[in-house]
């Protein structure tokens, strides 16, 4: 039997291409599993292709304090978001868990009456309203419900 190994030498001047998938059917869970594995492995930041829902996640993400923020890099098609992790000062998580709700298979909506209320009121759902997308606190207050995204604790 024959093994062979190749190894390849880039240098060090030569600026790392990131990889990824931009063609997904559902980006939102797309997105929130880039996050659950990142902060998994407690990697300080992470891309993900960019959509206008994406960007809605990701601003309620950052309002809220689970991330440290994220920027929109590259042009064209070729557009994707640099998101920033958040963690303790002995590397405590600030995300402990994330959960997608609605799915494309299984759309849940809620009224402004029966909205979740995530870990007892210590997390948060993210609704997408006719208002625009926004947490389940925010939702509660203008008195609107909608599609139930996701729980974030």
């Amino acid at each position: 039997m024959v093994t062979t190994t190749t190894t390849t030498t880039t240098p060090a001047s030569t600026p790392k291409k990131t990889k990824f998938s931009s063609n997904v059917s559902d980006p939102v869970a797309d997105l929130l599993t880039r996050i659950r594995n990142a902060n998994t492995a407690y990697k300080d930041e992470l891309v993900a292709p960019t959509s206008k829902l994406s960007k809605a996640v990701l601003d309620i993400l950052a309002h809220e304090g689970f991330i440290a923020g994220y920027e929109r890099e590259g042009e064209g098609v070729h557009q994707l978001f640099r998101v920033r992790l958040k963690y303790g000062p002995r590397k405590q998580r600030t995300i402990t868990g994330l959960r997608r709700v609605s799915k494309p298979g299984r759309r849940i909506y809620r009224g402004r009456g029966d909205l979740p209320r995530v870990m007892g009121g210590l997390g948060i759902a993210i609704v997408s309203t006719s208002h625009g997308v926004m947490t389940d606190r925010d939702a509660a207050r203008n008195g609107i419900g909608g599609e139930v995204l996701a729980y974030v604790w």
